[in-house]
């Protein structure tokens, strides 16, 4: 199971940086120029889980396999995109695809780094993206909704269900709102983000700053996450400079390195989990001899659903779910110990898994 996260913004605001960064990889040209990003760069990550290690410890386990995550770096985009401008047409083309969008907001200050728009206002900047993908949502719903309006009017029921729906996005791009403020029914979500719209994929801020703020923000940060506040985005505040060097460091370095910025854990680490919240998503694990492995699924996955995502034979085949929770695993120290405790589980079709269950799955091919 794949999620993909696009990487997009204005030009010169260290999108392909980051990308560089969290890809430990220079796949991405970074310049001081727009459009430097014309085909979109594309790399996968592993997740950091401290938890996997634990597991790989406690199980001996001979191998650790993370899960990971994909991301996309996208084009810079500028005011005009959605009616072609600059790489309009290949931005937008490039973003349909992708499960959740990473806006790269410049806050820092930097005369050698020019801007598009010759001046720093992240908030505008975020505006600038949001409204040419708004323009380009509502281009595409009225021209889907002509023959549509037809069929409703002549009483076809599904053409009159489609319509209401497609006007639930519609009425909002008309105020100037994204799609994603929909108000739906559960049975309406699924048709819903089958409309492919641009504004309907959840948005995580990723505040770019200099190193001095890496640690706390500045008002740039602090402007950003008000914006995210009203609109239920998600932010993170992380240094595409610090990012690359830290990528660049042997392992043994990174935390002095870190520790002396005042800083913990790399950004990465927390623009994945603000991807994972934003995503909806959780991570269960199988431990073993041969192998400690995360693998990731939708908050509220049924039992079944999770054995398909090792395997679509054993959702098929699912009998039951062997389950521990992490933390029993770990005060147990592993299987047998959890089976004598009475923390070891057999979970039915029913069972929603819980982030960190230690699973074994029973299936019959």
């Amino acid at each position: 199971m794949g999620f993909k996260c696009g990487i997009v913004g204005l030009p010169n605001v260290g999108k392909s940086t980051l990308f560089n960064a969290l890809t430990q990889t220079a796949a991405a040209q970074a310049a001081n120029y727009p459009f430097c990003t014309i085909e979109p760069n594309v790399g996968d990550v592993a997740v950091p889980d401290p938890r996997l290690d634990t597991l790989a410890k406690i199980a001996a386990s001979a191998q650790i396999v993370p899960t990971r995550i994909t991301f996309v770096d996208i084009a810079g985009l500028v005011r005009g995109a959605s009616k072609g401008e600059g790489l309009g047409n290949q931005f937008l083309a490039n973003i349909r695809e992708v499960d959740a969008i990473v806006h790269v907001l410049r806050c820092f200050e930097d005369s050698d780094i020019t801007h598009v728009e010759g001046r720093i206002d992240p908030c505008s900047d975020a505006d600038t993206v949001e409204t040419e993908l708004m323009i380009a949502d509502l281009d595409s719903l009225e021209k889907r909704i002509k023959p549509l309006e037809k069929k409703a009017h002549s009483g076809e029921k599904e053409a009159k269900e489609q319509l209401a729906l497609m006007m639930k996005a519609v009425d909002l791009l008309r105020e100037g709102k994204p799609a994603r403020l929909a108000e739906l029914t559960p049975e309406e979500r699924e048709p819903f983000r089958q409309l492919c719209l641009l504004t309907a994929k959840p948005v995580l801020y990723a505040c770019n700053v200099e190193e001095a703020s890496a640690a706390y923000g500045n008002a740039f940060t602090e402007a950003v996450k008000a914006k995210a506040a009203q609109e239920g985005a998600g932010v993170v505040v992380i240094s595409a400079r610090i990012e690359e060097e830290v990528a660049q460091l042997p392992e043994e370095e990174r935390a002095d390195f870190l520790s002396s910025l005042d800083l913990t854990e790399p950004g990465l680490n927390r623009l994945i989990r603000a991807g994972y919240d934003l995503l909806g998503l959780i991570t269960f694990f199988t431990a073993g001899p041969k192998e400690a492995k995360a693998w990731t699924v939708v908050k509220g996955s049924r039992a079944p659903q999770a054995a398909g995502v090792i395997h679509t034979d054993f959702e098929k085949g699912f009998i039951r779910a062997e389950t521990i929770a992490y933390d029993d695993y770990v005060a147990c120290k592993g299987e047998a110990g959890a089976r004598d405790t009475g923390k070891f589980r057999l979970e039915g079709k029913d069972y929603v898994v819980a982030d960190g269950d230690v699973m074994h799955f029973r299936f019959n091919i």
